[in-house]
């Protein structure tokens, strides 16, 4: 176990070692059985989290702000449009300031090309831990909840288990890659074999691409790329299937957006399910664009585990916060 993580930022997945994300998930179980059993664990007594919001959130926020309550301390919920931010707030300013009124600072950034800078600004001129609420690059506290709930669906032992990371067709918007990116490099550390899925247009950043590759060589994992959703789909142990925008390709969101129009056929349905093993699970960060993106028969059906899954946001989350603040 490794312990010395107090005053540590999480901004990108492999800012922790696998041994730090182990010791990150032994805590979080630990606090969830905590959480079952009414035990107090007050460990941020009067300590506060600034939690600063560029982009919407339902379960981060919700998440966030139970969870310091939970250990005692408060979160202080931030709209970045209801600071003096757009009117000459720089990052350092924020940083230095933030810094000094708060035991810690998480924030959501998601706008491309800007939010990973931007919390990197913040955390240089921070004397308290920068947490990634989620970027345009990365979303690691949804990646230990995942992480937390497969081991709690398929054991610790993960390694050779199949991992399906998917593209899939959502109409709402251009969603950030952060997901599927923090995905493909933390998975393989633990010895998942990977295989990321998606049309033409939807490649992940290369850089990002070359570390899961390397990770998944360190680690003796597989990592595979493909254009075909069902040959991915078969044979998978944990089906991963979510949209994001194809910023890479193209950073204009009107021809993004035409794009995404022609795959409406990515679509996880009840039939792409059954090429997965007997007892894969569904997995998807939420929200989701129902019958768009996902069926309500795979959403609400017996191999979803989306509502573990967003539970788990809340106790990786304390774990992060209880080590690190």
């Amino acid at each position: 176990m490794q312990t010395f993580l107090h005053g540590r930022d999480l901004i990108g997945d492999l800012d922790f070692t696998k041994e730090e994300v182990e010791t990150v998930l032994d805590v979080a179980f630990d606090l969830k059985r905590k959480r079952a059993l009414n035990e107090p664990h007050p460990y941020l007594r009067d300590k506060v989290l600034a939690m600063l919001f560029f982009f919407s959130s339902t379960r981060t926020r919700g998440s966030f702000e139970a969870g310091m309550a939970q250990l005692g301390g408060h979160g202080a919920f931030i709209e970045s449009k209801s600071t003096q931010i757009s009117h000459g707030d720089t990052p350092k300013e924020i940083g230095e300031i933030f810094g000094r009124y708060y035991d810690g600072i998480a924030i959501r950034h998601v706008d491309w090309g800007i939010g990973n800078g931007y919390l990197n600004a913040v955390a240089k001129a921070s004397r308290v831990p920068v947490l990634n609420m989620q970027c345009d690059i990365y979303h690691p506290f949804q990646c230990l909840a995942d992480l937390m709930t497969i081991i709690e669906k398929k054991g610790r032992d993960l390694r050779r288990k199949k991992m399906v990371v998917s593209w899939a067709y959502a109409a709402s918007y251009q969603k950030p890659m952060s997901v599927p990116q923090s995905l493909v490099l933390q998975m393989p550390r633990f010895g998942m074999d990977v295989v990321l899925a998606h049309p033409p247009e939807f490649k992940l950043m290369p850089d990002i691409m070359e570390q899961a590759q390397e990770q998944a060589r360190k680690f003796g994992a597989g990592f595979e790329i493909t254009d075909d959703m069902e040959a991915a789909f078969t044979d998978a142990d944990i089906v991963y299937a979510k949209s994001w925008g194809a910023m890479v390709h193209t950073p204009d969101p009107e021809e993004g957006a035409k794009i995404i129009k022609k795959y409406s056929h990515w679509i996880t349905d009840e039939k792409k399910m059954k090429l997965a093993k007997p007892d894969a699970i569904y997995m998807h960060p939420l929200p989701a664009d129902r019958n768009i993106e996902v069926t309500d028969g795979v959403m609400d059906g017996p191999q979803s585990v989306v509502y573990d899954e967003a539970e788990n946001r809340m106790h990786a989350q304390k774990a992060v916060m209880a080590l690190t603040m």
